[in-house]
């Protein structure tokens, strides 16, 4: 899949939660939205060509600081990390 095809069904996969997540796994999807959004934008804006597993990694390290922060509880971290999973098995 291209990097062009994985960013718009991920894009489609957060759409999507509007419709049908709970409250909990919307709030996940936002904030893992965000950290995929700023690794999609941050890649536009420095012009990279990112193949669909750099973009992964750049996101994964996003997340992994996030956690090492302390900006998630526990159940939020579980959340997360299911959708993220189900994000990248878009691609």
């Amino acid at each position: 899949m291209s990097l062009v095809n994985y960013i718009d069904a991920a894009q489609q996969y957060f759409d999507d939660l509007v419709i049908k997540a709970t409250d909990d796994e919307l709030f996940a999807g936002g904030y893992l939205r965000g950290h995929f959004d700023l690794a999609v934008g941050y890649a536009q804006v420095e012009e990279l060509n990112l193949e669909v597993d750099e973009l992964n990694e750049t996101v994964e390290k996003s997340l992994v600081k996030a956690y090492r922060n302390g900006e998630l509880n526990e159940e939020d971290k579980a959340l997360v990390v299911r959708l993220w999973d189900e994000v990248k098995a878009l691609a």
